[in-house]
């Protein structure tokens, strides 16, 4: 291979570095990347970024190497200088011909030394388990620029190498990879999105045989393997040792759309018609399965047309994320101008979900990740023992699953029904963690092909030997009714959720008027989450520092109230309610004695530390003024909160 030349280069670098201009990691990463790629558009991009001077965009580019977090890997694709070689000739809808030059950034290289990475482990570990065959792949991709690229360059890697390799002819939404993988028994799949993220990242989503994200050890191992690849270049396997690419088309969406049909309770909700609803993908993949399926179930779902082509820029919203009030604003004036009940929008890969509902005024409201996790959950729970599906008998098989960062008014719920509470770290791949465990408690000889089971048989092995999952979520908009995905799951949500409703107007009740109901119940909860941006390598720089100041000098008192206590992710150990021991993650939550607390981490997933306020109330007649207070505490609260932040950050 003929290596990029960085000779010429060097001098300059290395002077920048003496400034204080380039970080020394950037210096050895740009080395690193131009050593192993022979692409002459990287050779360019680093050549122009030095003559205009763009430290700050070198920086950003190459502070780091990817690395896997709670969402695979996830980078820019277009830089916020973007230069004239990978401008080149433009791509379609506006976007540069070539992705963004950087070790810290998506691009052929980085996707390359992944995909390759997953490869090598892969066959690494079917060896160790005595299995002499090829390895297979699935593969997805949302809307985002480079999305298409970058998957069927993943799967060309893969049948050169070896291994067969499964292609959604188009777009699709992350959860329907993991069902695949689940169905068609596949090694490992990969989605490449970068879910809600703004319109210049993408991302790989990596998963293993389970259908769920890489947990360890296979992360680890993975992750190994990736960093072992150090050159772009690879040399194909004979065509006989070869594998297959297969492109997979309708009858893998019908099969995943009769799925979904079964995660309804009370199908005889639906026989008079559902509400009407107005559905928007944000340019992504939601409308896909979503629309089809909630009007087979009798719902009259209208769209929003400026939003349904799929398209990488997210034209119509600043960021394409339901959990964002501005992303479904448009959804909203459909909804008053046709006099719909609700609003449904999905994220660009369709496996979160946000809502708004018409409440007892005749207003739009919106309702958080919480609420709609604690509809959902308090539903389900509440009518498979309606059906007698849970009872005294078995109720102690049963589970709720939710992130510690996820309200406690799920885990009242679960407490008034008497079924467990699981609570995970961040990351949806620690709630699959638990599905899989139940799943491998049920005895081998009882439960033969699991995964081609019926919901009702898989069921009923779960209560009597393992543990059954109701349902789980977490605040950030993802949820989870059944274990044939292995992922959050919008399309899902959609379905749950359109039943809620149903159930709502059974009831001759707004679902506002419903969640009010819950309330008066079981006290009055909310939350709120507020997050810090910072960009580039100075930002990861403040976020670390930050985040470790809490660490190192938790609060003893916070807005005026002293702290009742402190649990550190990072130095403690801890075990969930079923003793499993918890791994060690950089997160805090701080309890106060007046019953607020909050959560700070990083995020895993965008430049960002993020905080998680809590806030509640015991049951009160008057729920108006238990929601004021509440609120109240919390605006307090995150105004202290930032104050500190503020002076740790000096």
């Amino acid at each position: 291979m003929i290596q990029c030349e960085m000779s010429n280069l060097s001098p300059l670098l290395k002077e920048a570095v003496t400034n204080g201009d380039l970080l020394e990691s950037s210096l050895e990463n740009i080395s690193s990347l131009l050593a192993g790629t022979d692409s002459p558009i990287a050779q360019a991009a680093i050549d122009e970024l030095v003559a205009q001077q763009a430290w700050e965009e070198l920086n950003d580019r190459f502070y780091k190497t990817l690395v896997f977090g709670t969402g695979g890997l996830r980078g820019r694709t277009v830089g916020k200088v973007v230069t004239e070689a990978e401008q080149g000739a433009g791509g379609p809808l506006e976007r540069p011909e070539h992705p963004c030059v950087g070790t810290a950034t998506m691009n052929f290289y980085n996707v390359g030394r992944a995909i390759r990475g997953m490869i090598a482990y892969l066959k690494n570990y079917l060896a160790s388990e005595g299995i002499e065959r090829k390895p297979s792949f699935a593969f997805a991709h949302d809307t985002r620029h480079y999305s298409r690229d970058f998957a069927e360059f993943c799967a060309k890697v893969c049948t050169d190498l070896g291994c067969d390799a499964y292609l959604f002819e188009a777009s699709r939404a992350t959860p329907q990879l993991s069902f695949l993988i689940r169905e068609l028994r596949l090694d490992a799949g990969v989605v490449l999105t970068a879910s809600h993220n703004p319109a210049h990242d993408n991302g790989f989503k990596a998963y293993f045989n389970q259908g769920a994200q890489l947990v360890e050890p296979h992360a680890g191992g993975v992750l190994e393997e990736f960093q072992s690849v150090t050159q772009e270049a690879y040399e194909a396997l004979p065509a006989d040792q070869q594998g297959t690419l297969t492109v997979l088309g309708a009858e893998a969406d019908r099969r995943y759309m009769d799925k979904l049909k079964t995660l309804l309770l009370r199908p005889d909700l639906l026989e008079n018609g559902g509400a009407k609803v107005v559905f928007t993908n944000l340019h992504g993949t939601g409308g896909h399965i979503s629309v089809p399926m909630l009007r087979e179930l009798g719902f009259d779902v209208l769209t929003v047309d400026e939003q349904d082509g799929e398209d990488g820029r997210f034209p119509t919203v600043a960021s394409p994320n339901p959990e964002n009030a501005p992303a479904l604003a448009m959804a909203i004036e459909v909804a008053e101008k046709e006099h719909a009940e609700i609003v449904i929008g999905t994220d660009p890969d369709c496996d979160r979900m946000g809502v708004a509902v018409r409440n007892d005024a005749g207003e739009m409201q919106l309702l958080t990740g919480n609420q709609i996790g604690s509809l959902m959950a308090w539903y389900r729970t509440k009518t498979m023992f309606d059906l007698g599906i849970l009872n005294d008998s078995n109720r102690g098989h049963a589970c709720l699953i939710k992130t510690y960062v996820t309200t406690e008014l799920q885990t009242a719920i679960a407490d008034k029904y008497g079924v467990n509470m699981v609570d995970t770290l961040t990351g949806f791949k620690f709630i699959a963690d638990k599905l899989q465990k139940y799943e491998d408690g049920i005895p081998a000889d009882k439960k033969g092909e699991y995964r081609d089971l019926s919901e009702e048989e898989s069921r009923k092995l779960r209560l009597e030997y393992s543990r059954f999952f109701i349902f789980g979520g977490e605040e950030s908009y993802g949820y989870l009714g059944a274990d044939f995905v292995r992922d959050k799951d919008g399309n899902m949500a959609a379905v749950m959720f359109a039943e809620v409703a149903a159930y709502a107007k059974s009831q001759g009740m707004t679902i506002a008027g419903l969640l009010d109901e819950i309330y008066l119940e079981f006290g009055f909860y909310l939350e709120d989450g507020k997050a810090m941006v910072m960009e580039g390598a100075e930002g990861a720089a403040q976020i670390k520092a930050l985040n470790e100041s809490y660490s190192n000098k938790p609060p003893s008192e916070v807005d005026g109230v002293a702290v009742a206590r402190v649990r550190d992710f990072a130095k403690e150990q801890f075990e969930d309610s079923e003793g499993d021991s918890i791994p060690n993650a950089g997160m805090l939550i701080v309890e106060l004695v007046d019953g607020r607390s909050f959560a700070v981490r990083p995020s895993g997933t965008e430049p960002k530390i993020k905080f998680y306020l809590f806030g509640k109330d015991e049951p009160a007649a008057d729920l108006d003024a238990s929601k004021q207070k509440v609120r109240d505490g919390l605006v307090s609260l995150w105004s202290a909160l930032e104050a500190d932040a503020q002076t740790r950050m000096g």
